[in-house]
């Protein structure tokens, strides 16, 4: 049987209901690959955290641990990705999976180029970018307290504009 992605979505969904104590892990480890550079491409984490914020006001779970989970775990993950492009300098846009995609990296870099700062708050929010601007900034060098705080604000706001709204919707028709 293939696992497509609405089914991915559904067996998710349902296992969180199921275990709700699991739901912060899950929301962290969701979080976290969502923000791994190149990484993200690959994992479906957005509708799945759109999900699980309706979850969370359709049950019993505390949206602020949720929440919590996913903030921590999206800025570990730029975190991560802003260290290896900081290791990795120039060789970054040579190695495989980035080697495969030279126009994201290209993009990327003038993304980062234009906004400085700033696309690594911005980047978050659009997919595309999200999943290489914080290596790239770890490429320019980008001083690391600039960078956590774009990461850590931008982290806090993506994650209560996924989870929130479904909370929000179905407090209203509870």
């Amino acid at each position: 049987m293939q696992l497509t992605l609405t089914t991915y979505g559904h067996e998710l969904l349902a296992f969180v209901k199921m275990h709700q104590t699991w739901a912060p892990l899950i929301v962290f480890l969701l979080a976290f690959g969502e923000s791994l550079a190149v990484i993200s491409l690959f994992i479906p984490a957005t509708i799945a955290l759109i999900g699980i914020g309706a979850l969370i006001g359709a049950s019993d779970i505390a949206f602020w641990p949720v929440w919590f989970a996913a903030v921590i775990g999206a800025s570990l993950g730029d975190w991560v990705s802003f260290w290896v492009g900081y290791k990795l300098e120039d060789r970054a846009k040579h190695v495989w999976p980035l080697s495969r995609y030279p126009d994201l990296y290209a993009r990327g870099e003038r993304f980062f180029e234009k906004w400085g700062m700033w696309s690594v708050f911005i980047g978050r929010f659009f997919g595309p970018v999200r999943a290489i601007i914080p290596l790239i900034a770890g490429v320019f060098e980008m001083p690391h307290l600039q960078f956590q705080i774009a990461n850590v604000l931008s982290a806090m706001l993506w994650a209560f504009l996924l989870l929130a709204p479904g909370f929000a919707t179905l407090q209203k028709l509870i």
